[in-house]
Parts: C-alpha cells; structure tokens; sequence
C-alpha cells in the first residue's frame, strides 16, 4: 500500500521515507463511540483519564495486577441509566456527560444491542448518516467510529491538524474560515478519497500521525542514524598512476 500511495502521492513517498507505519485498529465499536465523544475539545491525557473512571465506575472487574484494578468497558445499558448523567459531571466529564447519557439512551430505545455492530454491513455514507444522529456525534466522531470500528477503510476523519495538513501540502486554495464548516469538512474527505484510494483512511491515518509533533524524534534520530552510517563507510583510496 505504501508504494501504491507514494506512487499516487509525492509528499506521501518522502513522509514514507522516515515514517513506516502505524498500526489502525479494529475496536469494539461501543468502546469507541464513547471514548470519542470524551474526546470533543479535550487532549489525550484527560481523555484517557476519563475513560479509565468511566470503566472503574460502571465496568465490571477483570482482575487485579501489580496492585492496580482493571475493569472492562461499560455496557450501553449501564451508561443508559437516570443517574449516569450528574454521576459523571461528579467525575469531571462535564457537557460530554449529557451526551454519553443520551447516546446510550438512544441506542437502547432501538432494542438491539448489536446495533452498532449492524452498521458494518451498510455503506459508509448509510453507516456515518447513522451515527451524526446521536447525541455529541458529529462528523469526526462518526469518521473515526467509521474508520477504526466499522470497517470504513475510506473513511477520514478532518479535526484541525488535518485541515492544517490538507491547507499545506494539499491544498493551499481552502479557504481560510474560523472554523472548518461541513463544506470544507467534505471538501478535504473527498480529495484523499480520490487521491488514495479504497483505503485512504489508512494513508491519512500515517499523515497525521507522522506530523504529530512527539514523532519528530523518531525522525531525528532516523536520520542521525543515517549520517553516522554514511559516515562510518571508509573511503576507498585512489591510487595515483
């Protein structure tokens, strides 16, 4: 795939150079759709920790290791409950608290507890037309539920660093809103679409992550590897006739 999409793609061929991969997965797509709801206008750190409150408050206990518990996702019926609302404004989940409480109320209105996984075997326009329905999903949730849950390999999900990303190396004629509106939320979808291919989700995905800042060491040290390598080789000497 690589060389298929560094052969469509020069900026991607040199970002391949230094930055091999990255690993997307196939998520339990509960898991999923909520932890991203935790993520509106938050960074990973708090993500992460409200995530881990979310299981140790409603999950069920696996085990115990090294002195620390462990608890699995929570169900949706668990998060549908009347008190899981102002349970987790207590816990510092703020406005994403009504959302996660009125997502899980929604999905078990529609009495099937596979829901989520019943929208693999729509189309990914159907499928993402699904989920903006909930509560606290838009567009990017949706795409990222697509992506790394639901099978929608096309599937790209737009946040700021990537409209920053398209903007640059892309397309330097978007214009130059405030905020990214649905338009140039789609506008930047398609042209990978197009550019990449059935999996452009993937490709998109080593973009973005190849420009995340904690990455810039990775190439750093790639490349002082490959100075000192270069430099290492001794010089054949030519001998004067």
């Amino acid at each position: 795939m690589y060389k298929k999409w560094s052969t469509s793609d020069k900026n991607f061929s040199q970002v391949a150079a230094d930055f091999t991969g990255v690993r997307i997965l196939r998520q339990d797509p509960t898991e999923n759709l909520f932890s991203f709801i935790c993520s509106s206008n938050n960074n990973i750190a708090r993500i992460s920790g409200m995530v881990e409150r979310m299981c140790e408050k409603y999950g069920e206990r696996l085990c115990e290791l090294d002195g620390k518990q462990y608890f699995s996702f929570p169900s949706v019926d668990k998060l549908a409950g009347k008190t899981v609302e102002q349970e987790l404004r207590n816990l510092g989940f703020g406005y994403r608290a009504k959302f996660i409480n009125q997502t899980a109320k929604r999905i078990v209105e529609k009495q099937d507890k596979n829901w989520l996984e019943t929208l693999r075997l729509l189309p990914y326009e159907e499928a993402h037309a699904e989920l903006i329905k909930l509560p606290g999903v838009g567009a990017k949730v949706a795409d990222c539920v697509c992506l790394m849950s639901l099978d929608k390999h096309s599937a790209i999900p737009v946040d700021t660093h990537v409209w920053q990303i398209a903007r640059r190396d892309y397309l330097p004629k978007l214009p130059q809103t405030k905020s990214l509106t649905d338009k140039v939320y789609r506008e930047i979808g398609d042209f990978f679409r197009n550019l990449y291919g059935d999996y452009a989700g993937w490709a998109h995905s080593v973009l973005f992550s190849a420009d995340l800042q904690k990455f810039n060491k990775l190439k750093t040290v790639k490349k002082a590897r490959k100075q000192t390598s270069t430099e290492s080789v001794p010089k054949k000497k030519v001998k004067k006739s």
